[in-house]
């Protein structure tokens, strides 16, 4: 095992080495034109020039030889691995801003997880039982029509009915603007901000899971095993929950590898359809404004939980079958 994770955890940091020299050589040929964009054009054009000069060199793109380009990557990337993530546009710390987004992000995608959990494993397998029937039927026209929605579309219409016609929410943002609440009062201000984004994300996402959660439950209940266990007069219950839930459990642990990038790295589009000052929503403003120190680092960021997400993956492979021995 101990020898399986140095493995991996060897392969892991070369991939992101690879992805540190994909997103660096991808600033690299972006257009000046573009970074120049940030300088106001009212400018007069000394202070303008002087203001292109200090962009390339805030950015490392100055020296376009090929040492240059080398040294500008090291030092990027030793400044990366002791924390030095640089600053944003506005001045600020690019750690300190993913810090303090990140929290409300988590705080939407975890609730968010658990919801679909709850609600799409046991409907997976209730369908699967109950194959051909009317819930089964049911279920997978709602989430068929949920999964084919896009996010923005979804949540504009969930704003024009339960915000603007109907009343009972807010339309955007994580707190009412005009109160100044504590304690349990400021709570649930924010639980009744996340009631929609909330409700977007469990139907956009539910679908996918209960599908897969039903098609790997079929399997399980045509297996040979199954068939021996409810020869012996196991009853249905506990051949359902005690032997197929279980084995259903194994390919769900495929999903894993996405969930913890989509934990910490936020709902991009959720979150700027209603206002949540989540991290998703800094990319959002980072990438329309050429924020690059942040783009970088938000990218490097995605990819460390990403290859993270896989290398559990793999390991919850040994916990849930026995019979994987990782080597």
């Amino acid at each position: 095992m101990v020898k399986y994770i140095i493995k991996r955890l060897l392969i892991s940091l070369l991939i992101l080495f690879g992805v540190s020299l994909i997103l660096y050589f991808l600033v690299r040929l972006m257009p000046q034109d573009a970074i120049y964009r940030q300088i106001d054009p009212k400018l007069p054009a000394e202070e303008a020039e002087r203001l292109k000069v200090q962009l390339l060199a805030h950015y490392g793109l100055d020296d376009n030889s090929f040492g240059g380009i080398i040294k500008g990557y090291f030092g990027w990337l030793w400044r990366f691995v002791q924390g030095d993530f640089g600053r944003t546009l506005t001045g600020d710390n690019v750690a300190d801003v993913i810090f303090r987004d990140m929290g409300i992000s988590f705080i939407i995608s975890f609730l968010s997880l658990i919801l679909q959990l709850v609600i799409a494993i046991p409907l997976g397998i209730k369908c699967a039982c109950n194959q051909y029937g009317k819930l089964d039927y049911a279920a997978t026209v709602l989430t068929m029509i949920g999964i084919s929605f896009p996010s923005f579309f979804f949540g504009n219409i969930m704003i024009e009915v339960f915000a603007v016609k109907l009343g009972w929410f807010e339309a955007s943002g994580i707190k009412s603007a005009t109160k100044t609440l504590f304690g349990f009062e400021r709570f649930l201000d924010y639980a009744y901000h996340l009631v929609l984004p909330l409700f977007v994300l469990v139907i956009l996402s539910v679908g996918s899971m209960m599908r897969y959660t039903r098609t790997n439950t079929l399997e399980v209940l045509n297996a040979d095993y199954i068939r021996t266990a409810r020869a012996k007069g196991l009853s249905e219950k506990k051949v359902v929950y005690k032997h197929v839930f279980r084995n259903t459990m194994i390919p769900l642990v495929t999903t894993l590898a996405g969930i913890l990038p989509g934990l910490f790295g936020g709902s991009m589009i959720t979150e700027q359809v209603f206002g949540l000052p989540g991290i998703g929503l800094a990319a959002w403003n980072a990438f329309n404004n050429l924020d690059i120190t942040f783009i970088m680092t938000y990218n490097m960021f995605i990819a460390v939980l990403t290859v993270v997400g896989i290398l559990l993956t793999d390991l919850m492979y040994a916990v849930v079958d026995p019979r994987v021995k990782l080597k």
